[in-house]
């Protein structure tokens, strides 16, 4: 009856009761339930940091789209002021051609004003010796010479 097989029962049970009578099953099961608990509490925090990683996230989304939209209010306001720019240097550019082309239609009618001058001045001088070798070879004497002179001179004021 005492063979090893009932030695080692009766070691079992023994130290199943000292476990029992020590309270290591309580000790054991408080271990347990503490170890749950803080199992429960890592989740729980590991729930919240991802729920205030989501928020997070959301909020840099949403500041992303913010500054795409920004970014492309800017570059709308680049286009409008190029093209404002663009209308102005045309409107400028346009008026400057105009001043430089009024500049070159006065010059011109001073250049022809001053080359009608200078002409007809030269016409007058040619005129006044022609009808002075003319009249010098047809009228001689005193009333021939005071023909030319006064004559010379009509022509004179006549051509100036």
């Amino acid at each position: 009856m005492l063979n090893a097989e009932s030695f080692v029962a009766f070691g079992f049970l023994l130290l199943v009761g000292l476990f029992a009578y020590l309270g290591v099953h309580k000790k054991l099961g408080a271990a347990l339930d503490g170890r749950a608990e803080r199992i429960k509490a890592e989740l729980a925090e590991a729930e919240r940091l991802r729920a205030e990683a989501e928020a997070v996230l959301a909020s840099f989304g949403k500041k992303l789209q913010e500054a795409e939209a920004e970014a492309a209010a800017v570059i709308a306001q680049a286009h409008a002021e190029a093209d404002r720019l663009a209308k102005e240097a045309a409107v400028r550019l346009s008026e400057f051609v105009e001043r430089r082309t009024k500049q070159a239609q006065e010059k011109i009618a001073a250049a022809e004003a001053q080359a009608t001058s200078d002409v007809r001045a030269a016409a007058a001088d040619a005129a006044t010796k022609a009808a002075g070798l003319v009249l010098r070879e047809e009228a001689k004497g005193p009333f021939g010479e005071q023909l030319i002179s006064s004559s010379i001179g009509d022509l004179k004021s006549l051509f100036h």
